[in-house]
């Protein structure tokens, strides 16, 4: 270490994931190791950086539910009142990582780097790709630049926003993408750069995540049944993956108007990985009418990003005024 250089202390929790399991070479199933194969990484930065490790979850991430995101964010505002670290990492499985990532950007009142990363391939794999995104992780979360920019997803030497990444591919070491955005910064084996800045960023201090919100897909021919029934099962608000701008099909008009009476919040994103929800056409199931009905479009989010911000919404108000003012 350089004389005058900061040794910076990062604190890195682990939730399990891929990141954190080994192949079996004899049946070549993937699960779930007792060891963390991320151990060697505080050797690798010894001298430059000072690691703590600990272990929150060892779950892959399609077991991560909201209970688990809000434990996580409240052991991170835990952590950070009890020791000053330079920036905190999370390793998280990719299946859910944007969600986890998206509602902590949401949830954290925090100016310090928070960095989430995982591996599309584990450990023992040919080309794993763990250790290097922790490593880069780690890097960007010790850049004072990385300071007041919210959640980070760092992988594959990109550095995306929590609200605007998305895996992309099921297998692909890059699946992690910014449609639309691209990511606001990069990582090469000896620098931190970035090229965007955050324009504005939202926190909401909640207590508990307990809202029930469902997601549904449009498709052509679509009819009310499927909303009829997610309204019958009493959740608490709903969101709508609708077509190009913002348009339902006809068919599906009255079981809006018949969640909307029930008091049931619904929001609109479009199925589109590009672009934002316009009240633009005016035909029956078209985006004019339904914003004229009390549908609430979201700026820019997919449907499962616009459900984790409806659920922490909801912990706060269900007026919809409210509820229109926190998703433009």
């Amino acid at each position: 270490m350089e004389d005058g250089v900061k040794m910076k202390r990062i604190l890195v929790i682990h939730t399990g994931g891929t990141i954190s399991m080994k192949e079996n070479k004899e049946t070549g199933e993937v699960n779930t190791s007792s060891q963390h194969p991320m151990d060697e990484i505080s050797t690798m930065l010894k001298g430059t950086t000072e690691i703590e490790d600990e272990i929150l979850f060892y779950l892959p991430s399609p077991h991560i539910r909201p209970d688990h995101m809000l434990k996580l964010g409240r052991a991170i505002h835990e952590k950070i009142s009890k020791k000053n670290y330079d920036g905190i990492v999370i390793t998280h499985g990719t299946d859910t990582l944007e969600e986890t990532a998206y509602f902590l950007d949401l949830f954290l009142q925090t100016r310090k780097p928070v960095v989430v990363t995982g591996a599309m391939r584990s450990s023992n794999e040919i080309g794993s790709d763990g250790l290097y995104n922790l490593l880069s992780a780690i890097r960007v979360a010790s850049c004072d630049e990385a300071q007041d920019k919210g959640v980070l997803v760092v992988m594959n030497d990109e550095i995306h926003t929590a609200k605007n990444v998305t895996k992309t591919s099921t297998s692909n070491v890059a699946t992690f993408q910014s449609p639309q955005y691209g990511p606001i910064g990069i990582t090469t084996k000896s620098e931190v750069f970035f090229h965007h800045k955050m324009t504005r960023h939202e926190s909401y201090p909640i207590q508990n995540i307990n809202k029930r919100v469902s997601l549904i897909k449009a498709y052509a021919g679509m009819d009310g049944s499927l909303i009829d029934a997610v309204r019958e099962s009493q959740v608490d608000g709903l969101i709508i993956e609708a077509l190009g701008q913002g348009n339902l099909p006809p068919e599906t008009v009255d079981a809006l108007k018949r969640t909307l009476d029930d008091s049931i919040p619904i929001v609109l994103v479009s199925r589109c990985y590009q672009g934002i929800v316009q009240d633009t056409y005016g035909y029956p199931g078209g985006g004019r009418e339904l914003k004229e009905m009390g549908i609430v479009f979201a700026n820019g989010l997919t449907g499962p990003k616009a459900r984790i911000k409806l659920m922490v919404a909801l912990e706060m108000t269900s007026n919809l005024t409210e509820l229109e003012h926190i998703f433009s």
